[in-house]
């Protein structure tokens, strides 16, 4: 027995934690990177920024938590999806990542679907239709607008992949991150050399594919004494944030959910078989359990449009020092009656993913009169980014998948008030667990099964992780919000070409 390190090399930094035997958080840390935007709906960040913020988090946390070294078994990686690490064959890093929320891929994703022959074959290579947030898309942006780069590049990994690659030397990923670059046979569970084939894409680009909770290397020896651990010390597959977070809210069998609130919002559905929404318009993935999938939902900025509001909006309120403004929202949004008095905002200042599928959907409050106050504005916030993912519920609910349990995670769901949202829009109870810590405790406990301390991921969310409070739904808010829904649905289809117009100003 010994203890393992969870790692979550997330957007705006990066988080680990030490478990030991019985999943108990013994030490965490975390440090802070930026974002740099080099043009309007463009992302990048520097990969350099994500391996010191490892180094420095798993250091804190082996010294913090005063273990011996060679008692550290195991690190499971997680980290935000979709992003682009471009090597050559030195292993030198190209030119910065291309994040999950950039968004200048749309003529990239329209060739990869006319490569694929259409948008119902692509589905069926890879399950999912070609987003601007994928990998996939970006490779080709590099090929079409950076040609000299992509002459260099030898090898693409993901955020967390580049850090197994720092840590291991391997070249490798697993399934549930490979889902969400569009050259994952989702269902086979291995790469698509077919639409690898049609895109013209070398198959060695892509590193290894292994299972969720599979060893994939051991730290190298600088590296191990750098990291204050040892050499004997397994690295796991890990698993994209999503699937991680999903772990980390015990979602390992059918008929539970989570809504996760973080930078995006998050709907995740566990799944025995493969499932696919015809239109493309929810993600089937591999899950991080091994032989699983799972079906997921996303808005691009859920707690990141109230991040927004108050950084942008509330700038009084964000220089107070020592106040806390998002308590001091949270209070002016409880105020206010369910509804926002007829105030709908449209949390798509990122463009949106579920249901619509546009880079170009903009952000937007509607309904705003002389009455409105911050407190209506916040309030409004919550709900819109709770009807963005209630979007993504009612498409589950058509393809008569079972909703038994939702559990909230993410710093959002910290919030008593959204909670409640939360429990009123979807007219399901919001429940809250034990381990409030998401993807990097996921990915602990996948480095715990690696490590064999348990059978399976199974074994191990049941005997750590249980349900400690619920939120049910206010019956009157609920029919409040089933009739707000049909109003904030039509926001983005009586919008839709207004936003594609302001795209080009």
């Amino acid at each position: 027995m010994g203890y393992t390190i969870g790692v979550d090399i997330g957007t705006s930094g990066t988080k680990s934690l030490l478990i030991d035997p019985d999943g108990n958080i013994l030490a965490e840390s975390s440090a802070t990177y930026g974002v740099s935007m080099p043009k309007p709906m463009w992302t990048e960040q520097d990969p350099e920024d994500w391996w010191n913020a490892t180094v420095k988090t798993v250091r804190a946390v082996v010294r913090s938590a005063k273990v011996k070294p060679a008692d550290v078994k195991a690190i499971g990686l997680s980290g935000q999806m979709h992003g682009s690490v471009f090597l050559d064959a030195k292993g030198k890093v190209i030119r910065p990542a291309l994040l999950w929320n950039d968004q200048r891929t749309a003529a990239e994703c329209e060739e990869i679907t006319e490569r694929a022959g259409g948008k119902k074959k692509l589905i069926k290579m890879v399950g999912n239709p070609a987003l601007t947030g994928f990998t996939a898309p970006k490779i080709l942006w590099l090929r079409n607008n950076e040609p000299r780069r992509f002459d260099r590049l030898k090898h693409v990994l993901l955020p967390k992949d580049e850090i197994r690659r720092r840590l291991t030397g391997e070249l490798a990923t697993e399934v549930s991150d490979a889902s969400g670059m569009l050259l994952l046979d989702v269902a086979r569970r291995k790469w698509s050399t077919t639409l690898l084939k049609k895109l013209e894409l070398d198959p060695e680009l892509l590193g290894t594919v292994y299972e969720s909770e599979d060893v994939t290397g051991t730290l190298r020896k600088e590296v191990a004494d750098q990291l204050g651990l040892t050499a004997d010390c397994k690295v796991v597959g890990g698993a994209g944030d999503c699937a991680a977070g999903a772990l980390g809210n015990g979602i390992v069998r059918r008929g539970v959910l989570t809504a996760s609130l973080g930078t995006s919002g998050v709907l995740f559905m566990h799944s025995d078989q493969p499932q696919y929404d015809s239109q493309g318009r929810l993600h089937t993935f591999c899950h991080a359990v091994r032989g699983k999938w799972h079906m997921m939902g996303v808005t691009l900025s859920a707690a990141g449009s109230l991040q927004w509001f108050v950084e942008n909006v509330c700038t009084e309120l964000a220089k107070r020092r020592g106040q806390d403004p998002y308590k001091t929202i949270n209070s002016e949004a409880h105020a206010i009656p369910a509804g926002s008095e007829g105030l709908v905002f449209a949390p798509y200042l990122a463009g949106e993913r579920t249901p619509h599928a546009d880079p170009l959907a903009r952000g937007c409050f509607v309904g705003l009169t002389a009455k409105h106050t911050r407190g209506h504005m916040a309030r409004a916030v919550m709900e819109g980014v709770a009807m963005s993912l209630r979007e993504s519920l009612e498409i589950m609910k058509s393809l008569d998948v079972p909703v038994r349990e939702m559990r909230l995670s993410g710093g959002g769901a910290k919030s008593q008030l959204w909670k409640q949202i939360f429990a009123d829009v979807m007219n399901e109870a919001s429940c809250t667990i034990n381990a409030e810590q998401g993807p990097a405790y996921g990915v602990a406990l996948l480095a715990a099964v690696g490590s064999g301390q348990y059978s399976n991921i199974q074994e191990a969310c049941k005997a750590t992780i249980e349900v400690v409070a619920k939120t049910p739904p206010k019956r009157a808010d609920v029919r409040k919000y089933d009739q707000l829904f049909p109003v904030y649905q039509s926001v983005y289809s009586q919008l839709k070409d207004t936003f594609a117009a302001l795209s080009e100003i």
